[in-house]
């Protein structure tokens, strides 16, 4: 009865479980942030490019 009290007392567990929630709440917001940027990020990319491939090079001077 002792071991079973002690461990219903014992806070360890309860704090790697708010540790395992933070991290999975802050990589999940990451995910979604580097989903919404690299959309943009992919469209301005393709902007620049065909805007360099239209450019010509001068070759005298």
């Amino acid at each position: 009865m002792t071991q079973i009290l002690e461990f219903i007392r014992d806070e360890d567990g309860a704090v790697t479980v708010d540790w395992v929630v933070i991290t999975a709440a802050i990589v999940g917001l990451c995910i979604s942030a580097f989903g919404w940027i690299g959309n943009d990020t992919h469209d301005y990319g393709e902007r620049i490019g065909g805007h360099m491939s239209s450019q010509g090079v001068k070759t005298t001077y």
